[in-house]
């Protein structure tokens, strides 16, 4: 089974996945009523055109089946940048699940703590560019740190009076750490990737979107890297 760490606490954990790179290939030649047994440049030269030309319906078959641990904002920005999908569980037009760990029932002990502050782009509103000095790095981890040991204070203070866990989680901020089972087509897989892996994307993110793809390269190493080709990644 594969698994990375994430950040300090995180990780993204392969739990199961359907098809081979064969199944892209039998995908596609299924309209001339043929089916590969062994991969050849001939299969090379079709999936690199399906990718190239976005015939994208055979990578559909593909699909991994993961274990996420993520601070919530991260999962926050990673359910919007999705393909095509419905995060309704009525729709029957999606073609991923999501399943998350919740508050009401297990109580939050994990946090992110970032090792280094980094400073606010002057060029762009959403984003960053370099890190404080070390005496700025020194102040904001003491002010961290003091606002965190309060946030764990007050939480643990209303799960031992009895207060629903439901509403004890109102006290808790976005730097908590959640985690999902997540099933995703390999389309809406690498979407994803492309979208949170460049260098306008926070920090945290393109970390999960960079370890995302090595797991995707193990798991599907001829399409991976066909399609990473194709995309000029």
């Amino acid at each position: 089974m594969l698994k990375s760490k994430v950040l300090d606490k995180g990780f993204i954990e392969v739990v199961d996945s359907l098809g081979n790179d064969l199944t892209v290939v039998n995908s596609a030649r299924v309209s001339f009523g043929k089916r590969k047994k062994y991969w050849d440049k001939s299969d090379e030269r079709l999936v690199r055109y399906l990718a190239k030309y976005k015939h994208y319906s055979p990578f559909r078959h593909l699909q991994v089946q993961f274990h996420i641990k993520a601070p919530e904002f991260v999962m926050r920005q990673w359910y919007k940048h999705v393909v095509g999908i419905e995060t309704s569980s009525s729709s029957i037009t999606k073609d991923h699940a999501w399943n998350e760990i919740s508050g009401r029932y297990v109580p939050v002990e994990e946090f992110y703590i970032p090792d280094v502050w980094r400073k606010q782009s002057e060029d762009n509103k959403q984003a960053s560019d370099g890190v404080l000095d070390d005496l700025q790095q020194a102040r904001m981890n003491d002010a961290f740190g003091q606002l965190m040991r309060q946030v764990e204070m007050v939480y643990d203070k209303m799960i031992n009076a009895g207060v629903a866990k439901e509403q004890a989680r109102i006290a808790l901020p976005l730097n908590q750490y959640t985690e999902v089972y997540w099933t995703a087509s390999f389309q809406a897989i690498m979407n994803f990737i492309e979208l949170r892996n460049e260098k306008t994307s926070q920090w945290e993110i393109q970390e999960y979107a960079r370890v995302l793809l090595d797991l995707m390269k193990e798991t599907f190493p001829k399409i991976t890297e066909i399609w990473s080709e194709a995309h000029n990644w």
